[in-house]
């Protein structure tokens, strides 16, 4: 799908030289940036019903161990 997004003249320089350092095109530097921005923001239904545990950043046991070295 294509799609017309405006963007400032210095994002377009600093795409087009990280496109060339990385030898990839500027439609593909922004797809990746589109997929890691939705990463870091789009919950999965799959893990909103696991509270703490939910964010992925610990799990049960390292919550105990963190919760038990502040005695």
């Amino acid at each position: 799908m294509r799609t017309l997004v405006d963007i400032a003249e210095s994002q377009v320089r600093a795409l087009d030289e990280l496109a060339r350092a990385e030898d990839q095109s500027r439609a593909a530097l922004i797809r990746r940036a589109i997929d890691e921005f939705l990463r870091q923001r789009v919950r999965t239904s799959a893990t909103d019903g696991f509270g703490l545990w939910g964010r992925g950043d610990e799990d049960g046991l390292g919550y105990q161990e963190r919760i038990r070295r502040e005695w």
